[in-house]
């Protein structure tokens, strides 16, 4: 996966995509697998918003039972069961727990109602899903002293036990983004970062493709497509009112998500629901006010989700000090085995969502339901246009299928069938992780560890050797990256392999470095000098990168500001 611009200037694509985040990158993925020439522009790195920043979590849909909406349901169990099978080393059951009171909508009596009822509705979850340690296990009660045996210091006035599911959780949302990217590419598609669509080419009513400008050496340049799609998210709107003049209709409300993330594993190996103080306007059958979750990553706890209306630029996302110290406060008075401050921080995130429709200064915020799909041609008699705003990581791939199935068609095209609901991704075409895991470590190649050798399973799958052998020819690249499970290989295939071209790229989106915390400076500099090497930075020009990751970290630990690296 090379950075080869020059090339998008010399043909017509089939399809020419803007937005380089999940929906952007799996539409880039169904068309090229359907035989369309694709081209993928993204403003920034891939997956750097709203995708980086999400809650890492893939949902199967039991909420959605409250709401009475069978057909989401449903597509959303069936999109988390097809990333358990395609990404197998991307994407795990998460168990989660769900305290219950009394006898009225919070009580054991109803979550067992609502847990039989979905155990039925998604009763093919686990259909060719090789791997025993990927499937979904039928939702279970546990009593009070079952509960209390977890969480010993759980709230007890009126807990009557709690009920334990499972859903999806994807420890790196940039590594999944970046594998359906990589099978994109090896289908054919043509794909860069830093290149933004600065305008659409027209001619008469029709858009015959995109003007670019290459973000990292200024040079303005047409990228011709017979049908743009627009998958830039948040910047969606922008870009229609910046080169035509139109706007979505209705506007588009994107909600502000944000989450924390503190040191150590609060709940253990389980993720534990504690009550919010709003409520969902939209179920039929509430169970009272909305849940927060800690949720287990790596060696820390995620906590969250907040839910604002962001009315600004999307470049403008914050969490203020105010909201900071609200957040804490609700999440406190939800019952923790210590109560949490500002310093227990590590960092925080927040992107922006499709919402709902809501009044202004709304409390109990309506969710966004389903993705955005705009055919230009129907809404605004502009041909060759489409516009695909997302509204969850988890059914992506399945908006994509649709996307592409209507570009298809404007095209006039007979493409295959969709495969991508069955084909493995880059790297996950394994029947068993843990037997992958166990294979390599066995051996023990170049002597690394055997935390190196799971965590390059966990990141790059069945491709894992991809990374090593560039230790072959240079044993120096076994070495970890400070203290890290990172090592100097990982940071050369990412700049080879992988379009990083920035230190930012690396430390935040190709590898852990940057997951929880600072790496360190050590640690830094040592990553930093590998790119060096590579791209033939001057020393300034490396401490600017330094510099650079440095002001992410201090955004999201300090002063409040956007975390977009």
């Amino acid at each position: 996966m090379r950075r080869t611009v020059a090339a998008l200037g010399q043909r017509e694509y089939d399809v020419v995509i803007v937005g380089g985040g999940i929906f952007g990158i799996c539409a880039a993925w169904e068309a090229a697998s359907r035989g369309l020439t694709v081209a993928l522009l993204e403003r920034r790195d891939f997956a750097a918003a709203t995708s980086e920043h999400c809650f890492k979590m893939i949902h199967g849909g039991l909420r959605y039972l409250q709401h009475g909406d069978l057909p989401r349901l449903r597509e959303s169990s069936r999109e988390r069961s097809i990333l358990l099978r395609i990404a197998p080393h991307l994407v795990r059951p998460l168990p989660i727990v769900v305290p219950t009171y009394g006898h009225g909508r919070q009580s054991r009596a109803l979550l067992r109602a609502g847990l039989l009822a979905y155990d039925a509705l998604t009763a093919d979850r686990n259909r060719d899903i090789a791997d025993p340690q990927r499937r979904i296990p039928a939702g279970r009660m546990l009593s009070r002293q079952a509960c209390l045996s977890l969480f010993p210091w759980l709230r007890r006035p009126g807990l009557t036990g709690a009920a334990l599911v499972h859903d999806g959780h994807m420890p790196s949302p940039t590594r999944l983004a970046l594998a359906f990217l990589k099978s994109a590419t090896e289908a054919g598609a043509e794909v860069v970062n830093y290149v933004e669509a600065t305008g659409l080419l027209r001619t008469g009513n029709a858009i015959r493709g995109v003007k670019a400008r290459d973000a990292l050496t200024g040079a303005a340049f047409d990228v011709r497509g017979r049908l743009v799609l627009n998958a830039a998210g948040p910047w969606a709107g922008p870009l229609l009112r910046r080169a035509l003049g139109i706007a979505l209709d209705p506007p588009p409300t994107f909600s502000r998500d944000a989450y924390l993330v503190v040191p150590g594993r609060l709940t253990g190996d389980y993720a534990l629901a504690v009550p919010a103080v709003t409520r969902d306007p939209d179920a039929i059958l509430s169970r009272g006010p909305r849940h927060l979750f800690l949720v287990p990553w790596r060696d820390s706890t995620l906590v969250g989700v907040w839910h604002k209306v962001h009315r600004g630029a999307p470049e403008t996302v914050s969490l203020q000090d105010a909201e900071l110290e609200a957040f804490l406060d609700e999440l406190n008075r939800g019952g923790l085995p210590v109560p949490l401050t500002r310093r227990d921080i590590v960092r925080w995130h927040a992107g922006l969502v499709l919402f709902g429709d809501n009044a202004p200064h709304a409390r109990d915020l309506s969710y966004g339901k389903r993705s955005r799909v705009v055919d230009h041609a129907r809404t605004d008699k502009v041909e060759g246009l489409v516009t695909l705003i997302g509204v969850r990581y988890t059914t992506a791939r399945a908006a994509a299928e649709a996307v592409i199935d209507l570009a298809a068609c404007k095209l006039g095209r007979r493409c295959r069938p969709s495969r991508t609901a069955f084909t493995p991704i880059h790297g996950g075409a394994i029947e068993r992780v843990e037997a992958l895991v166990q294979q390599a470590t066995v051996g023990r190649p170049y002597g690394l560890k055997p935390e190196i050798l799971r965590s390059l399973i966990a990141h790059h799958g069945s491709a894992y050797r991809d990374v090593l052998r560039y230790v072959a020819n240079d044993p120096g690249l076994a070495r970890p990256l400070g203290e890290s499970s990172a090592i100097k290989a990982q940071v050369v295939h990412a700049v080879r392999e992988e379009m990083a071209v920035t230190l930012g790229d690396v430390v935040f989106r190709r590898t852990d470095l940057g997951a929880e915390r600072p790496p360190g400076p050590r640690t830094l500099a040592a990553c930093a000098a590998v790119m060096a090497a590579e791209l033939g930075w001057s020393p300034a020009r490396t401490q600017r990168e330094i510099d650079d990751v440095e002001a992410v970290f201090h955004a999201a630990l300090g002063v409040p500001a956007a975390p977009w690296s």
